[in-house]
C-alpha cells in the first residue's frame, strides 16, 4: 500500500490553491490523497474538481464583529475535532499537510492526538489565529517570508516560499484571446484580481476610471462572485468575470501588468510570473493587517508598487497604474533577481521525511 496524505485548509481560495499546487508532485510520488474541509466552503468545489476524495467536517470562524455564532462556533470546532479524529482513524494517513483556515484547527489537533505528523504552511508575514492554534501540534511549520521566521518555534520553522501551481507558468496568450473573444492588439492588458470574493472598493474605483483607462489599455476584471455589473457589458476592451480557474494561467500569459489585493499566495504567483503589479492591501480596519505587511515587504524588495486602500480613489488609482506601467521594466528586473526557492520541492522533501 502506498503512502497516504490528508490535505486540509479552507475558507478562502488562498487556503486551498497551495494544496492544489502540491497535487501533481504528490501523485508522481505515489501518494493517495484525501482532503478534509468544511461542509460548504469554497474548498469543496475547488478540491472535488481535482478528483480528490473530499470529507466535510464542522468548523467555526473568528469574526471581528458581534455575531451570535461567536457563542456557538467553539462547540462546532469541538464537534469538528471528534469528526476529524474519526476520519483520520478511517483514512490512516502517514502525514497531514495543512494550509490554515479555521477548518484546519480540529484536523491538526486530531492528528496530534493520534500521533500523525503534521506540516503547516503559513503564507502571511505573521501567523493567523488558526495557525497559531495549530502550531503547538505541528511537526514543521513552513513560511513564505524571511520576516515570519521570528514568529515561529525555531525547531519547527522552515522558509520554503509558497507553492505555485505548475500550470500557471504554462499559460498561452492565444488561448486567452480566444477565451475573451478578443482580437490581438498592441494595447497593453491590465489584469485586475480582487481576491476570490472580490473587492468592492477596487471594483468601484476601477469602474469609475473605465472610460479613461480603456483609451490606452484593455482590462480583464476578476470582480468576485455576485459583483458583475451588466451595464458595462458593452464596453469594448473590458471583460468582467466572477472567477476563473483553468483559464487563469492564460490570462496571466496575456496580461502586461496586474492590479491586485496583497494576499500572500497571489503575490507569490505574481513574483514567480514576473508580472509588474500594483497592490491594494486589505485595510487594517477590515483585517488583521497581514496584507499590509505582505505588500510592504514586496515594495521594499522592489517587486510591487503599493496603494493603500485608505488612499484609493479613482484619481489615485489612475496615477498609480500609470506610474506602474511607465516603470514596468524596473519591477521586472527586480523580480528577476529574486532567489525564491522552489517551494514545492522543499515541501515535498518535508512530506517525505515525515511520512
Amino acid at each position: 500500500m502506498g503512502k497516504r496524505i490528508v490535505l486540509t485548509g479552507g475558507g478562502t481560495a488562498g487556503h486551498v490553491t497551495p494544496n492544489i499546487a502540491l497535487l501533481p508532485s504528490l501523485r508522481e510520488d505515489g501518494y493517495k490523497v484525501f482532503y478534509i474541509g468544511s461542509y460548504s466552503g469554497i474548498e469543496r468545489s475547488l478540491v472535488t474538481q481535482q478528483n480528490v476524495p473530499y470529507y466535510g467536517i464542522s468548523s467555526g470562524k473568528l469574526r471581528r464583529y458581534f455575531d451570535w455564532q461567536n457563542f456557538t462556533d467553539p462547540f462546532r470546532v469541538v464537534h469538528g475535532f471528534f469528526q476529524a479524529k474519526k476520519l483520520l482513524r478511517k483514512l490512516r494517513p502517514d502525514v497531514i499537510f495543512s494550509k490554515g483556515g479555521f477548518v484546519s484547527v480540529p484536523v491538526v489537533r486530531a492528528a496530534a492526538s493520534l500521533h500523525i505528523p503534521t506540516i503547516i504552511h503559513e503564507s502571511d508575514m505573521t501567523p493567523g489565529l488558526a495557525n497559531r492554534l495549530a502550531i503547538p501540534a505541528a511537526t514543521k511549520v513552513c513560511c513564505s517570508f524571511p520576516e515570519t521566521m521570528k514568529y515561529l518555534p525555531s525547531d519547527k520553522a522552515v522558509l520554503t516560499g509558497s507553492p505555485i501551481r505548475r500550470e500557471l507558468l504554462q499559460g498561452n496568450r492565444q488561448d486567452a484571446l480566444k477565451f475573451l473573444g478578443w482580437e490581438d492588439s498592441m494595447k497593453p492588458v491590465l489584469l485586475v484580481i480582487g481576491g476570490s470574493q472580490g473587492s468592492a472598493v477596487i471594483n468601484r474605483a476601477l469602474r469609475q476610471d473605465l472610460d479613461i483607462l480603456l483609451n490606452d489599455v484593455r482590462i480583464i476584471h476578476l470582480c468576485g462572485k455576485g459583483n458583475l455589473d451588466d451595464s458595462l457589458n458593452s464596453k469594448e476592451g473590458y471583460v468582467q468575470l466572477e472567477y476563473v480557474s483553468d483559464e487563469l494561467k492564460d490570462l496571466f500569459a496575456l496580461c502586461d501588468f496586474v492590479l491586485s489585493r496583497a494576499g500572500a499566495n497571489s503575490i507569490c504567483e505574481l513574483l514567480a510570473l514576473r508580472k509588474p503589479n500594483l497592490l491594494v492591501p486589505l485595510s487594517a480596519a477590515s483585517s488583521r493587517g497581514d496584507q499590509i505587511l505582505n505588500a510592504d515587504s514586496y515594495q521594499k524588495q522592489g517587486y510591487s508598487l503599493v496603494l493603500k486602500e485608505e488612499l484609493l480613489t479613482p484619481a489615485s488609482l489612475l496615477h498609480s497604474l500609470k506610474e506602474l506601467y511607465d516603470n514596468k521594466d524596473k519591477y521586472i528586473a527586480a523580480m528577476s533577481t529574486s532567489s525564491q526557492s522552489s517551494a514545492i520541492d522543499m515541501i515535498m522533501d518535508l512530506i517525505r521525511s515525515c511520512s
